[in-house]
């Protein structure tokens, strides 16, 4: 007779094939994953297998390269959970893997220090703050760094303070681009520098500054300490963490395009509420990192 329904049993899951699902995606081979667990290739292999035979569906790609899939990550994220609960718990259990989800100019500027108060082992996903609710929403992270304080189902919401940037170039720069006052035909022209694809600030900035919507030429370079190097070096102008570019400023490496319009994006941290217990002390800490660097 067919079911329409899984027996209890059938929902419960095999946790050291999941395991092995965990350290195949963290370490990214299967032999990699074998060694951790202290068993074959074969095993680790036999275990996924097993694991995606029971769910119906693939977790892993097997690639080149070896990558989750959206099923896959969910899955480990649920197991990093449950350790971290059992930690909290002084249960015995193996030593829990954190997932956050952090903005790249946070973690460049403020909130590294805080992360040593992590419970466990860091894995962090670099996103955008403006994307980086969506990591929560899909069960992946346990935490994320968000500039939308509404609260994800199941999760609590902490305003951190507001995060404030600089339109800024090198002297040089802003000579030979904005000779004739930053406008929106100069800035049409003159190259910016963007992070990734998610990254608006520049054009808001300069939605804000023109009141128009202005195409702008780009570099795009992925790292914070490289796009503040980059402007530094006159490759483009950008938007800044006022906090990493405040000496430059100082010292006149930088100049700040429009001293009277900073753009200033809210921070919240965003936490699930079932691991908040174990969470406490890294979310103590990220709340002393941002009073004594962010912005009220």
């Amino acid at each position: 007779m067919n079911r329409a329904y899984p027996d209890e049993a059938e929902l419960m899951l095999d946790y050291p094939a999941v395991a092995a699902l965990a350290e195949i995606i963290r370490h990214g081979s299967f032999e990699a994953a074998a060694a951790v667990l202290h068993v074959t290739p074969s095993a680790v292999s036999q275990r996924l297998r097993s694991l995606e035979n029971r769910m119906g569906t693939v977790l892993i790609d097997r690639g080149p390269p070896v990558a989750a899939t959206e099923q896959g990550l969910r899955l480990a994220a649920h197991l990093d959970q449950v350790r971290l609960l059992e930690s909290a718990l002084a249960l015995p259990q193996d030593r829990p893997v954190l997932r956050l989800a952090v903005n790249a100019d946070s973690l460049a500027s403020w909130a590294m220090p805080a992360l040593a108060a992590a419970p466990g082992l860091l894995d962090l996903t670099i996103d955008d703050q403006d994307h980086a609710l969506d990591w929560l929403k899909g069960g992946m992270v346990a935490a994320a760094l968000t500039s939308d304080s509404r609260p994800v189902t199941g999760c609590d919401s902490l305003r951190l303070g507001t995060l404030r940037y600089r339109a800024v170039a090198s002297p040089a720069f802003a000579a030979r681009h904005f000779a004739r006052g930053v406008t929106a035909e100069a800035l049409s022209l003159a190259p910016s520098l963007c992070f990734n694809a998610k990254d608006t600030l520049q054009t808001r900035w300069v939605q804000a500054l023109t009141g128009s919507r202005v195409v702008l030429p780009m570099h795009r370079i992925p790292s914070a300490h490289g796009f503040a190097a980059a402007s530094r070096l006159g490759i483009g102008w950008g938007m800044n963490p006022e906090l990493m570019i405040r000496d430059d400023l100082d010292k006149g490496s930088l100049i700040d395009l429009a001293p009277d319009l900073p753009l200033d994006v809210p921070l919240c941290w965003q936490f699930s509420r079932i691991a908040a217990p174990a969470l406490a002390p890294l979310t103590e800490a990220i709340k002393k990192a941002a009073k004594a660097a962010l912005l009220p």
